[in-house]
């Protein structure tokens, strides 16, 4: 049997913008997944704040919530975004890694739906939420 956790790790860290952002993927496993973005000069969208870039924070999200879809028990192989809806609350504290969790909740024939937050130190305060249709690859 496949071991599904192993395919998705490898897949997120094959990915060419994962490693050039530094993502670390930290926890995958049942339709869960938690990556991290260590704090990158080279990733700050605003030099004055040193705040980093909505574009990092948006690929992260996307890439840890395919990776919960890939290592979801329902989901058979390899998976693409249909839909990602992120919402920005607040810039994240220069410095500080951003850590996102994402959780795939439900999935169809055709479709998984996933959730994901992404946070900096302050856990109670998300700096992005978002949520997300999928592609669910039939082999």
């Amino acid at each position: 049997m496949v071991d599904k956790t192993v395919i998705a790790k490898q897949f997120i860290e094959a990915i060419p913008h994962a490693r050039a952002l530094g993502l670390e993927l930290t926890h995958i496993g049942d339709g869960e997944a938690e990556i991290g973005l260590p704090y990158n000069p080279d990733l700050v969208g605003d030099p004055r704040t040193g705040v980093i870039h909505g574009g990092a924070v948006s690929a992260m999200l996307d890439t840890c919530c395919g990776a919960a879809v890939m290592s979801h028990p329902s989901a058979p192989g390899g998976t693409a975004t249909i839909d990602l809806r992120i919402d920005y609350m607040r810039a994240a504290q220069p410095g500080q890694t951003i850590t996102t969790r994402a959780v795939c909740y439900h999935i169809t024939r055709n479709v998984a739906f996933v959730r994901a937050t992404a946070c900096d130190d302050d856990a109670d305060r998300p700096v992005a939420t978002a949520s997300g249709a999928f592609t669910v690859e039939r082999t």
